[in-house]
């Protein structure tokens, strides 16, 4: 019986155990497979290394001390930094950290630990179809309801902007990582006497602080490095942030601004504004999966 079987199945030796074959269709196919998979890999990381790499070498000449200590120059003069840039920067995607971090995470608890059927579907259906709206149509939001209502351009404006292109991301992904979580651990907590509130609160939410914080880093990088939703509502200035209400500066603006003069220490400053942006990214993605990197459950 063993022999007509190996002699039928060139997979099977005479002794009935399985052995590989190099030169079968099998084996070369998933060689081909496994050789496309690893190309695709290449072609897709290829253009994330060669940006950072251009932008490094374009960039990195650039950096010294008055880049983060001053102001930009006048057009044609060299010198200066982009410090009142970077502090914008930082002031716009605070505030819309501040708005959008609380507002989406209790979104996605209500979604995953409170809601029904029904309006879960829903309310992650305008979810997904927000994620996909175009920045500048967050831009023009943001002017109607603050610019044209407030009197002028400010960082608030920008913050709300940028808060609504971050919002989808951060309840899809928190809500994704409080499914994650398993429901055992619900069904023990209530078990012994807790409360769903305290569940969430001091069971459920501590496991999926890793990936809710990944979530956040994503939501903050992609609020980071937008420019039009600025353009409408924060605007630009040379000069060091006058408020929260004032036109602020950012590094996105300054990018689009200096990379289309004519000047050749603008557009170094340009290069040199695309580095810091690229490194604060990453440094808070970094910091982010250090600060996670222990897992509960």
């Amino acid at each position: 019986m063993s022999n007509s079987v190996s002699d039928e199945n060139p997979l099977v030796s005479k002794t009935g155990s399985l052995k590989k074959v190099k030169n079968s269709p099998q084996a070369l196919f998933s060689l081909g497979m496994t050789v496309l998979a690893g190309a695709s890999l290449a072609l897709t990381l290829l253009p994330l290394f060669a940006v950072l790499y251009y932008v490094t070498v374009q960039g990195f000449n650039r950096l010294n001390l008055d880049l983060f200590t001053k102001l930009p120059p006048p057009p044609g003069l060299s010198g200066g930094g982009i410090a009142n840039a970077i502090l914008g920067t930082l002031m716009t995607v605070g505030i819309a950290s501040l708005i959008a971090v609380p507002f989406g995470v209790l979104a996605a608890v209500y979604l995953s630990e409170f809601s029904s059927g029904q309006v879960a579907r829903w309310v992650r259906f305008a979810t997904n179809v927000l994620s996909g709206v175009p920045s500048i149509i967050a831009g023009v939001f943001a002017y109607g309801l603050f610019v044209v209502n407030m009197g002028g351009f400010s960082a608030i404006a920008g913050g709300a902007a940028l808060a609504v292109l971050m919002l989808p991301t951060i309840v899809r992904t928190t809500d994704e990582a409080l499914q994650i979580v398993p429901q055992d651990i619900r069904w023990a907590s209530v078990g012994v006497g807790a409360s769903n509130y305290q569940t969430v609160l001091q069971v459920v939410l501590p496991a999926a602080i890793p990936a809710i914080l990944t979530g956040v880093t994503l939501a903050i990088a992609r609020a980071a490095g937008e420019t039009a939703p600025l353009i409408f509502t924060a605007l630009n200035s040379p000069f060091w942030p006058a408020g929260f209400d004032k036109p602020t500066p950012s590094l996105s603006v300054l990018v689009y601004n200096f990379a289309t003069v004519p000047f050749k220490a603008q557009k170094e400053l340009a290069w040199a504004a695309s580095l810091i942006l690229v490194f604060m990214v990453l440094l808070t993605s970094i910091l982010s999966r250090w600060a996670t990197h222990k897992k509960v459950y």
